[in-house]
């Protein structure tokens, strides 16, 4: 297993390229329909600004997931461009709050740029990482998050944090990568696979088990969208432009291998009311 300051250092410098290059992963926006802003429909982004938009790298919708409500508080962890954290202050409106996480001075500059240009106002970026929310317990309503715990290299430090800030009653709505079953060993050490959101993954069983000694009950994990072998080797070959893996590693094999393990989610879970 890789260090968890390599990756974080890692994951760190990946996103800050990003933030200027608008790609994720390895791939351009819209060079799929695995990531990137053409996860949201036209109609809701229309009058966000198009740097919110061109940085949108996630693998889902979270503001969907999540069902916000008018006045509640929000929070989007690792919130990159602030795509989410825009939509989730307008779902909850002006007596409503959205905060964005993020450890990416970069990228809290172009979200702070596109909160700017949107002209919203009941949004704070914060800088800080996930395993270590800069905000007091029982504070936030609803948590969300997209493909951004696949990234740390502490998800029970990130499930821990989430249910301390969450108000009792409060609702966890994450957009994620999670596995279907183990990836090949080597595979896992391949560290653009981890800023890539796919090494880092948990398993469905080890997700649903973090999540339940955080804390969290009402667990439920829906797969959106099951990633068969063309697909990952169209996300391998947008990473071989920018990401170094090993001649060791068998690209036609591990697309083999990865056939069907691979899923993007939405997963829900609730801390306790009592």
């Amino acid at each position: 297993m890789r260090d968890a300051d390599e990756i974080r250092t890692a994951v760190r410098e990946r996103y800050s390229r990003a933030a200027t290059t608008s790609s994720c992963c390895g791939a351009p926006v819209d060079s799929s329909g695995l990531i990137g802003s053409d996860l949201y429909d036209a109609e809701v982004t229309d009058d966000l600004p198009r740097g919110a938009l061109a940085a949108s790298l996630g693998c889902g919708n979270p503001t969907l997931l999540a069902d916000l409500r008018p006045g509640e508080v929000v929070l989007d962890l690792g919130s990159g461009g602030g795509i989410d954290v825009l939509l989730s202050a307008r779902r909850v409106g002006p007596t409503g709050k959205a905060y964005g996480l993020d450890m990416t001075p970069e990228m809290l500059d172009l979200a702070r740029r596109n909160q700017a240009e949107a002209g919203v106002t009941n949004v704070e970026f914060l800088f800080g990482t996930i395993e270590d929310v800069p905000l007091p317990d029982g504070s936030v309503d609803v948590i969300i998050s997209n493909c951004v715990v696949n990234l740390s290299p502490d998800k029970d430090a990130v499930f821990r944090e989430a249910f301390r800030v969450l108000k009792p009653g409060g609702r966890l709505a994450v957009s994620d990568i999670v596995l279907r079953r183990p990836l090949p060993e080597p595979v896992r050490h391949v560290m653009g696979l981890w800023t890539g959101c796919v090494a880092g993954a948990l398993l469905e069983a080890d997700c649903r088990a973090k999540l339940r000694a955080a804390g969290f009950g009402d667990i439920d994990i829906e797969p959106v969208q099951v990633y068969d072998r063309a697909d990952i080797l169209s996300l391998a070959a947008d990473l071989a432009a920018s990401v170094e893996v090993p001649d060791s590693i068998d690209r036609d094999a591990t697309a083999s291998a990865l056939d069907g393990a691979v899923m993007s989610a939405f997963i829900r879970a609730r801390r306790p009311a009592a």
